[in-house]
Formats: C-alpha cells, sequence, structure tokens
C-alpha cells in the first residue's frame, strides 16, 4: 500500500473534522444558542430605536428655520436675516426643474423606484468602497439623507446608520416623492451658511431657484456632496470638477439631452461673491435701524428664524444716489474742510416715509448710524421752532429786531459763572436794526435770542416738542443757538410739519410685515397729528424759503420753490442743512465722531450742496410744486431804522419790503430821515411796487 505524506496543515484540518463530527451535538447546540441570543438582542436594540424615533408625521408641523427678507419700497431684496441657517423655503413648483433632475441624477438615480432604502446601490457603494480602500460613494438615499437631516446627528455610528434606515422607510410610506424631494431641496446644506435650494441660488448666483439654468444647477448640485470643499468661492476648480460630473450623470440617465449638456459645460458663470456679505451693498445702516425695530417688537427668535417678509419704505434708486454722493463729499471734500463723516436722512412729509437713509461714509468702517444713533447739537438749525412761537403770538415776519452787542442774564453755569453771557454772530460781526425775517434768512444770534426772550422758553419748546423733537431740551436761552442734542432723523422728521401745512405723520420704516405663511402680521396705519395751524406753517415755509433765496443756504438752489434752514455750533463742530419741498424734507449733517472742529464754512459751502446734488436726482421726475400762501399778512416798503413806512429820503441799505399781520402793518411814514416830502404820495408809491418773491 502507498503511503499517503500529509502536511501539518492538512492533519490539522482533518483533526478539526474528526473532534467536530465526536461532539457534533454539542457545537451545534451552542451555535443555535448563541444565534438565538444575537437575534433576541438585536430585536431588542431594533424595538428601543424604534422607541425612540421621533414620529415622522411632525414633519407635516415642521417648521424648518427660515431666513427673514428685509424688501425695498420697489421690490429689491434688501437683507437676509439668519443666525446659524440661512434658509427660505420654496415650493417645488418654483425650484427649476433641472435643478430637481440634477440633485436625483448625482444624489439618488433610483430615488422615483425604491421605497426608502436602495439596496443595489448599497451593494455598489460597499463593493467600491472595498476596492479603494476607503470610502468613495455613499449608498443613502435622498430619503435617508433627509431623515438625518431632519431628525438625527451627523455621527457616522452603526446605530444611527440604522436608525436612519427605518426612519426612511416610515417617510416613504406617509409621503410622496414630490413631498420628500421638496423637503430634501429645502433641508440640504450647500456651503456659506446657506440651507436649501433658494438661498443657494441667492449666495452663488443672486437669483432665486426658479431662474436657475442647467449650468448653475449642475453646479449647485455637485456642491452637496462636500458644501465647503466644492464651493467656487474657495475651489473654482473642484467645483467645476463636481458640475461635469453632474452634467454627465444626467446624461447618462436621459435628463437632458447631449446638446444642452456640452453648452452648460461650457458655459460662464456669474457668481455673486457679495451676497456672501450679511447686509448688501445698499442701505446697511438702514437695515440696522429696521433690524433693531424688529426684535424690539417680535424678538431675535422670530426676527432670525421666523421666515418674515418685511416691506419697507426704502427707494433704492434714491438711497444709491445718496450713498455715493455722501461717499464722495467724504472723500473729496473733507480734508479741506477738516471732517471724515457724513449723514443724510429723506422723508416723505405726507406719509413719514423714510425713502433714504445714510448713516456713515462707509458702513463696514463704522457702523455707527449717524443718523440715529448720534445726538449732536442743532445750531442755528433749532431757530425755526423759536420764530414758529413768535408766529403763533402774533409777532409779524417784519418785526424788526436790534442785532447789536447785547449781554443777557442767565443762571451761572461752568460757561458763564457771572450770570452774565454776551454772545456773538458766526460772522463776529453786528448789523443794527433788521426785520425778523432777515435774522432768520441770515442765522443771526443776538435778534433770535431777543426773539426767545420775547416769546418765552416754555413756548418755543413747547413748538419743538409738538413738531416731532423727543430729546431732552435744556430750558435756557442759549436753546435757540441749538445747545441741546437732537438726532438727524428726528430733526428732519420735525420739520415735516412745515412743508406739510402743519400736519405731522411719525417717521415710519415699515409698510407692511408677513409671517412664513403670508398672513400679514403688521400693516403701516398713517395716523395725521395737526400740530401747527396751516396758515402759520404758511408764513414759516414763506420765511424758511429765503433762506434759499437770498440767505445762508443760497447754494442750494435746485430751481423750483423749496425751504430750508442751515444750522452750525459754536467752534463748528457739526454743520446741519434741512431743507424740503413739499413731496420731500431731507437733512443733512457732516461733522467728525471725535468731535473735533471743522473749517467754519461747512454749515453754507458743504451742507446746502450735498442737499441740492441728491434732490436734483430725487426730484428729477417729480412736479415743481409750491406751497400754500400764507394768508392775513401784508407787504411794504419799511425803513428799518424806525421800522415805519420807507420815505423817499430814507438810505436804499435800509428800505427793505418786509411783512406784517394786517393788524400791525405801518401806516406812518419814517420821520427819522424825513424832508419835506409828500407823505401820500409816499404811500402810495409803497402801494405801486410789488414786492420780490417770498415776501
Amino acid at each position: 500500500m502507498r503511503r499517503i505524506l500529509l502536511s501539518r496543515r492538512e492533519e490539522n484540518v482533518i483533526m478539526f473534522f474528526i473532534v467536530a463530527k465526536k461532539q457534533s451535538l454539542p457545537v451545534w447546540k451552542g451555535l443555535f444558542i448563541g444565534l438565538l441570543i444575537f437575534l433576541a438582542v438585536s430585536a431588542g436594540l431594533l424595538l428601543q430605536i424604534i422607541r425612540q424615533l421621533p414620529d415622522v408625521e411632525t414633519i407635516n408641523s415642521y417648521l424648518p428655520s427660515e431666513t427673514t427678507l428685509i424688501f425695498s419700497a420697489d421690490g429689491k431684496v434688501l437683507a437676509r436675516l439668519h443666525q446659524e441657517e440661512n434658509r427660505q423655503v420654496v415650493p417645488l413648483s418654483k425650484i427649476f426643474p433641472f435643478m430637481q433632475n440634477a440633485v436625483v441624477a448625482t444624489e439618488d438615480p433610483r430615488f422615483y423606484y425604491h421605497h426608502g432604502l436602495d439596496f443595489g446601490g448599497i451593494f455598489r457603494a460597499t463593493i467600491k468602497n472595498l476596492i479603494y480602500g476607503r470610502v468613495v460613494e455613499g449608498g443613502s438615499t435622498l430619503t435617508q439623507q433627509l431623515a438625518k437631516n431632519l431628525f438625527l446627528n451627523r455621527r457616522k455610528t452603526v446605530l444611527r446608520k440604522l436608525a436612519e434606515a427605518i426612519l426612511a422607510m416610515q417617510i416613504e410610506k406617509r409621503y410622496t416623492k414630490e413631498e420628500i424631494l421638496e423637503l430634501y431641496l429645502n433641508q440640504v446644506y450647500f456651503g456659506h451658511n446657506a440651507y436649501g435650494i433658494e438661498s443657494a441660488a441667492n449666495i452663488y448666483f443672486g437669483k432665486s431657484a426658479a431662474e436657475l439654468n442647467l449650468a448653475e444647477a449642475a453646479m449647485l448640485a455637485g456642491i452637496i456632496r462636500g458644501p465647503e470643499l466644492y464651493s467656487p468661492y474657495h475651489n473654482f476648480n473642484g467645483a467645476k470638477s463636481r458640475q461635469i460630473y453632474v452634467i454627465n450623470k444626467m446624461l447618462e440617465f436621459g435628463l437632458v439631452n447631449e446638446r444642452d449638456a456640452k453648452l452648460a459645460a461650457i458655459q460662464n458663470l456669474d457668481f455673486s461673491p457679495k451676497n456672501l456679505r450679511r447686509y448688501g451693498e445698499i442701505a446697511p445702516y438702514f437695515i440696522s435701524y429696521i433690524l433693531q425695530q424688529l426684535i424690539n417688537q417680535y424678538g431675535e427668535e422670530m426676527v432670525y428664524h421666523g421666515g418674515l417678509r418685511v416691506y419697507t419704505t426704502l427707494d433704492t434708486r434714491l438711497q444709491s444716489s445718496a450713498e455715493n454722493i455722501i461717499t464722495r463729499f467724504v472723500s473729496q471734500e473733507g480734508q479741506r474742510y477738516n471732517f471724515t463723516q457724513a449723514a443724510l436722512v429723506s422723508i416723505d412729509p405726507r406719509t413719514g416715509n423714510i425713502k433714504v437713509m445714510v448713516g456713515g461714509a462707509d458702513f463696514f468702517q463704522s457702523k455707527f448710524n449717524h443718523a440715529v444713533q448720534a445726538k449732536r447739537q442743532p445750531g442755528s438749525a433749532f431757530k425755526p421752532f423759536v420764530y414758529t412761537a413768535a408766529m403763533e403770538q402774533g409777532i409779524s415776519p417784519g418785526t424788526i429786531l436790534m442785532d447789536t452787542p447785547t449781554t443777557f442774564h442767565v443762571y451761572p453755569n461752568l460757561w458763564n459763572p457771572d450770570g452774565t453771557w454776551q454772545p456773538k454772530n458766526f460772522d463776529r460781526r453786528f448789523n443794527g436794526p433788521v426785520t425778523l425775517r432777515t435774522a432768520l434768512e441770515r442765522s443771526l444770534n443776538i435778534p433770535a435770542i431777543k426773539l426767545m426772550e420775547r416769546v418765552g422758553i416754555p413756548a418755543a419748546i413747547d413748538v419743538a416738542k409738538r413738531l416731532g423733537i423727543t430729546s431732552h431740551l435744556e430750558p435756557g436761552l442759549a436753546l435757540t443757538l441749538g445747545v441741546s442734542e437732537v438726532s438727524l432723523l428726528e430733526l428732519t422728521s420735525a420739520y415735516t410739519a412745515f412743508a406739510n401745512s402743519g400736519i405731522r405723520v411719525e417717521p415710519a420704516a415699515v409698510l407692511k410685515i408677513d409671517n412664513r405663511d403670508g398672513v400679514t402680521i403688521f400693516k403701516q396705519t398713517i395716523e395725521e397729528k395737526h400740530v401747527l395751524d396751516p396758515n402759520i406753517a404758511a408764513v414759516m415755509v414763506d420765511l424758511l424759503k429765503g433762506v434759499i433765496a437770498r440767505g445762508t443756504g443760497a447754494h442750494a438752489n435746485i430751481g423750483r420753490p423749496a425751504a430750508a434752514k442751515t444750522g452750525t455750533t459754536e467752534n463748528f463742530h457739526d454743520a446741519w442743512f434741512i431743507g424740503f419741498v413739499p413731496q420731500l424734507v431731507t437733512g443733512v449733517w457732516v461733522g467728525n465722531d471725535d468731535n473735533r472742529s471743522m473749517k467754519g464754512v461747512a454749515e453754507v459751502a458743504v451742507c446746502p450742496r450735498i442737499w441740492k446734488e441728491y434732490n436734483l436726482i430725487a426730484l428729477a421726475e417729480k412736479p415743481a410744486l409750491d406751497f400754500s400762501k400764507p394768508e392775513g399778512l401784508v407787504n411794504v416798503k419799511i425803513c428799518v431804522a424806525s421800522g415805519k413806512l420807507a420815505g423817499p429820503n430814507c438810505p436804499e441799505k435800509l428800505r427793505q419790503w418786509a411783512a406784517f399781520w394786517s393788524k400791525d402793518a405801518p401806516t406812518k411814514t419814517c420821520d427819522i430821515h424825513k424832508s419835506a416830502s409828500d407823505e401820500s404820495q409816499d404811500k402810495e408809491e409803497n402801494n405801486e411796487t410789488i414786492p420780490p418773491e417770498g415776501y
């Protein structure tokens, strides 16, 4: 017999089967018991997972964090407010069909055929990952990804994957494929804090999901696999490679024809990196102003996650023009006149709507809003409130005030420890007798202080408060020179009562707010307050017209009826110009954050020109309207030296037209410069001459 030689390894295998045969019953019994234990543990674990899973029915009531949108009055998106998640939820019907197909082809080609799990896809992904020795392909369906995004954490564990699979099958049983795809496209992350396809379309291409083309849709679909890795802003080559991959996938599954695929692959894409900023390029100061109001009213949770739609009063065309003008003046003339900041506010006096708000030269350098947050001394821009009090007390515009060196007695303070005050005019000169109108047009200080003494400090404060000044006004004669601080928005709003025939409307920035369901939760109501007699307002407008026609605001002449007041503070810390036409009231301020003094002519050389340049644009397509004419005034030519009718011997420089309430109109001729003239003839001369416009 031939001897069979066996290797050591073969002998061990034979011995294993001999032993196993002898002990077959105990071994198989052990294996069976082990299998039962394994099944019991698995069943218990599965039951525990199922019990802890959320109810997929909650998707019906699920409210994802959604971005709040702020719109301008002309329908443009000014800002998207969000924190962790920038998301806008849109229905599937408003998502470009190629976008839907691109995502399905790339992420889950069998989406419309499986019931939550794609076993073929799982098997293929497993084999491919084993071949490469690393994870190169995932087997998760869109439904599994949705389940993970909605209900689970992102840790890659066996238990999470099992829970994901169970939830995916439950979701498929309760919702249609269209509902699942809509949820997925509104939930998935695209990088740069953009959640959902609508936000992604805006962040990358500055458009809505419905406006995407094939090339853009393929680019976005490719980003999903690695949002930060494949961002075209950070890795364009990688993003382009993914785009081509998506186009080929769509071509492979017959979701696009070859011609369109080739055109999409070579199309140049227009990205919008500016949309990566939290605030848009237009009106950042206005947005910050709106944001604070919204948070105060609705709270941060609603504002940043509630998907509000906020419709504002802002006009983007005018806003862009104003921002450019402010930036240019600060850049080109700031050094010449020694100022580094400027602000502008423009309001429709009939509605209170804020049309423009520029809070500074550059929001991204300084977010401090000089139009709202800054409280500065208005200087002579406060004087119209004092003059209004005088008109209400029946004092005539033609009243003579003495512009001469005067000592006023005040309460002792840091600046006037002995209780005396000797103010001066802007030019350090005195003009002798002047009419009230002239004093306002030329912004003379001494006559204004004397007028404050005459009308009383409480009366002037009352007018200012009625017209909308809410800041504290320190009672004192110096108040007429604007020593109490106010904001530009506050002061500009107060002037709207002059432009609107004595009717004040609170400044408004929001027209309407809708919640995420489209239900209006706020709507603007215009509440008119009659704060001035219409004729008093008309008289004040008539006086303020002279500021542009003959006074300190001459650089603001825009060739149509307009009224205004300049203002500057002692030591030239601030310069103001508040001007208006019947349709628009606009305030301008220039100065420095550190309160450094400017060169003293900024009040008349810079602010009026900013105002003029802006208004020439703002009013270009609006009719030239005039204000109501004042009633009850008569115009006569007087000699300012006597306050009486001018005679033929009165020096020309003393002869002026003046307006008086009928009861106060002078009837006697000047007797200071009188000679042998015929008084009646002199009266006839005055009656035949027509006063210039504005008197």
